[in-house]
């Protein structure tokens, strides 16, 4: 049986989510089996809020990145909005 920790996603896939994800998704993130994911759903203990949209489940991102204690916006060591004219320019 495959470990699902080994396909977990990477810190910077996160942040690469669209606004929802399936449930195949969130499960990998979380490092749980989609089977694992169901039965947490059936037993209203996943650990995020969960949306079916009609025959699918879909997690929203930013509840997906709070419950794995990641905040909701990357922090950068340079102020991205004081860089205004882009890279390179005004050199």
């Amino acid at each position: 049986m495959k470990n699902p920790a080994e396909g977990r996603l990477s810190f910077t896939e996160m942040f690469d989510l669209p606004v929802a994800v399936d449930l195949r998704t969130a499960a990998r993130a979380l490092g749980i089996g989609s089977t694992t994911a169901y039965q947490l759903i059936r037993k209203n203990e996943f650990p995020c809020p969960v949306l079916r949209v009609g025959g699918r489940y879909r997690i929203p991102t930013n509840g997906l990145m709070r419950a794995l204690g990641i905040e909701d916006r990357p922090l950068y060591s340079v102020d991205l909005e004081l860089d205004t004219d882009g890279p390179g320019v005004g050199f």
